[in-house]
């Protein structure tokens, strides 16, 4: 595997232990918001907008009824792991600006054609970060920006995301954003590095997901 797309793969890994970092008071401050980030809301039609992407694109991936139930029953969190998503991506490239971090669109696009050639082509890619990830086609290039903000942020501080550099990078970020999620999307536990009733399974089985693709090819 070509050095730069493993260093992406093992950075989506590394992502998922920053996510404690965010705190979130969680009130009711914000009617009608799903989280309040940076004094910006990201508001529950706006959540429920992105959910629906995600259902469409699993709808439009299957052939019938029961394949379709089948998808939605393993995506049941899916609210949740989408509203972590979005939060997530707003705290990192705030730590990317902080760092004097940007991504081109060329990056993108060889990030793209990288995963391409080992999923077996576009549409395979782009099922696997469906199936695996709950990140619709339309989201696709939006979440591989979110892994080479990460990446470069990585560097320009002169470590990796294992250490914690990195972490305190993203830290300082969500303090400066003051993220403030709803209570009925989860909470976020420092203590425990873990958050409540939510997972990002599209941060955390890349490696997997990828592994598995190559085997199919």
């Amino acid at each position: 595997m070509h050095r730069r797309r493993r260093t992406a793969l093992v950075l989506t890994a590394a992502i998922a232990a920053a996510a404690p970092l965010l705190t979130a008071c969680g009130n009711d401050a914000h009617p009608g918001a799903a989280a309040v980030v940076g004094g910006q809301r990201i508001t529950v039609s706006q959540l429920e907008d992105r959910v629906g992407e995600v259902r469409a694109a699993q709808r439009a991936a299957v052939r019938d009824d029961a394949q379709y139930q089948q998808a939605i029953a393993g995506t049941g969190t899916l609210t949740r792991d989408t509203l972590h998503t979005m939060v997530l991506d707003r705290v990192l490239h705030r730590a990317a600006q902080d760092a004097g971090v940007t991504v081109t669109r060329r990056e993108i696009q060889e990030m793209r054609s990288g995963l391409e050639e080992q999923a077996g082509g576009a549409k395979a890619l782009e099922t696997t970060w469906l199936q695996q990830y709950g990140i619709p086609p339309e989201r696709l290039e939006e979440n591989l920006r979110l892994q080479l903000e990460a990446q470069k942020l990585a560097r320009k501080l002169g470590t990796d995301t294992n250490r914690p550099e990195f972490w305190k990078a993203l830290s300082e970020a969500s303090k400066d954003l003051n993220v403030d999620l709803n209570p009925r999307y989860g909470t976020w536990d420092v203590q425990k590095s873990s958050r409540a009733d939510a997972k990002t399974p599209w941060v955390r089985d890349v490696s997997a997901a990828q592994a598995q693709a190559q085997q199919n090819m």
